[in-house]
């Protein structure tokens, strides 16, 4: 899928948040979370842990690390790459752009290729 899809608006996901964009909603396989971090950027990640079944959405957000709430495995959300264990695969990332105030994601389309 090339085609970005709205999933937000800047001002529904507080910096330091994150959502859950459904499978039924992406057209992707898998749940793919999108972070707002404090820095005011904007990524995506698969949703769920490499390490555990845990929902990375649900973690905690710093500057561009996300740390899974389970095992406290942290990710670079601009890379999808592990920054400590016990978490060992790399998350995969999807583009995300922000258009005027509307957060579009593109699912299957890795974040280097913004």
């Amino acid at each position: 899928m090339t085609d970005g899809i709205k999933v937000a608006t800047i001002d529904d996901v507080e910096e330091g948040e994150a959502i859950v964009v459904e499978p039924e909603e992406s057209g992707f396989d898998v749940k793919i979370a999108v972070f707002h971090s404090d820095n005011d950027e904007w990524y995506a990640l698969d949703d769920t842990c490499s390490h555990a079944e845990a929902s990375l959405a649900d973690g905690w957000i710093e500057g561009e690390e996300v740390e899974c709430p389970m095992h406290t495995a942290r990710f670079c959300l601009k890379t999808g790459k592990v920054l400590c264990m016990p978490a060992t695969e790399d998350m995969r990332t999807h583009k995300v752009e922000v258009k005027d105030d509307e957060v579009y994601l593109y699912p299957g389309v890795p974040a280097d290729e913004a």
